[in-house]
């Protein structure tokens, strides 16, 4: 439904694009993903029309589109500030575009009130703007884009203004609004937690490139680099260099003489990064085994369902580790200043590659 053909932009001499391939399937929910300033909007804002790339193709619905206006493209587009008309009621701002396009009024009514159900805001027909919450009024412009039935829909940041439990809430509604409609949605977001809640697949970028592309267990538990594993939740990152193999495990001495058996495919001498998620690692009072070593708690930190410890090897390195509260008042093992051994499956050391800008 969406290709780009090695898209390229700049802005004078800061190139905010650098030659992106990207294929979006129809039906697929495909996100952006990556910091501020990393080209995720520049690519939406080429998509829709709103920028004209340097180098490249962008194709929607295998038509070359690269040059033609924003009107001539099937595709709508939802900001983050909503961009409602703040003197017309919810009724009309949805069906101001089907207005302009001057659909027949039967047709343009049975499309409006489809559309507002949709996005559950039956009986606020009537309602201007000012007298909507925050997640009524991000309702109201995504009926406004689904009411002219776009092959395509470009979000750009949507939720951003919303708190946190409104925007988790939105979330999972627009992912269950996006399946019953079957419109590709390309949504564009910095919020790691987001992209891996919605999405079918993620595309991570870092300074105008896809760092990786894949489903969102893909990008966080195999990151492609020590960008996306850095950027996609928590992780330890250790340095280390690749001392011998033996089948398909790897073993990699990491900072101050740590060793740590991998399933990977490095040869002999690298020098690699390990990527262990903080909940992977497994604490107990146990005997040092493969993949162990001692650690001390030197903080405790209670995060509502888990708590997130800090642990310091003998080198003074730290990690982080995390366990999971399974009863009504908060678990008291793995005190702060308690030695304990830590320790971590070979599946689940992951040796990442350096970053595309590295």
């Amino acid at each position: 439904m969406i290709e780009l053909r090695s898209v390229r932009k700049s802005f004078g001499d800061h190139v905010a694009v650098n030659h992106v391939d990207l294929t979006v399937s129809s039906g697929e929910f495909l996100t952006l993903l990556g910091p501020s300033g990393c080209g995720k909007t520049t690519v939406l804002r080429m998509i829709s029309g709103f920028e004209t790339p340097d180098s490249g193709s962008v194709l929607l619905d295998g038509r070359d589109v690269t040059h033609e206006p924003p009107y001539r493209r099937d595709v709508n587009q939802v900001f983050q500030s909503y961009a409602l008309f703040p003197h017309l009621n919810v009724w009309r701002n949805v069906e101001f575009g089907q207005r302009m396009k001057r659909v027949p009024r039967t047709e343009r009514h049975d499309r409006v009130a489809e559309a507002i159900k949709l996005v559950a805001l039956d009986g606020f027909e009537k309602r201007k703007p000012s007298q909507l919450s925050g997640g009524q009024k991000q309702r109201v412009a995504l009926a406004r884009a689904i009411v002219n039935r776009p092959k395509v829909l470009l979000l750009d940041e949507p939720l951003a203004a919303l708190d946190a439990k409104l925007r988790r809430a939105m979330q999972v509604e627009l992912k269950h609004l996006q399946r019953r409609l079957g419109i590709t949605f390309l949504f564009v977001t910095h919020d790691q937690e987001e992209a891996l809640t919605m999405s079918d697949r993620i595309a991570v970028m870092n300074a105008g490139r896809i760092e990786q592309l894949g489903t969102a267990a893909d990008v966080y538990h195999r990151p492609a680099s020590v960008f996306v594993a850095d950027f996609i939740g928590q992780t330890n990152l250790l340095e280390g260099s690749v001392t011998s193999r033996d089948g398909a495990t790897t073993r990699v001495r990491a900072d101050e003489g740590l060793m740590f058996d991998a399933i990977a495919d490095a040869p002999m001498g690298a020098s690699v990064w390990l990527s262990i998620r903080p909940e992977k690692l497994r604490l107990s009072d146990g005997s040092v085994g493969p993949n162990a070593f001692r650690v001390r708690v030197v903080e405790r930190i209670f995060r509502g369902e888990t708590t997130q410890l800090v642990l310091r090897c003998d080198g003074g390195r730290k990690l982080t580790a995390v366990v999971t509260e399974t009863g009504p008042t908060p678990r008291q093992e793995f005190a702060e200043g308690s030695e304990v051994v830590c320790q971590v499956n070979p599946d689940d050391v992951v040796v990442v590659g350096p970053s595309r800008t590295s």
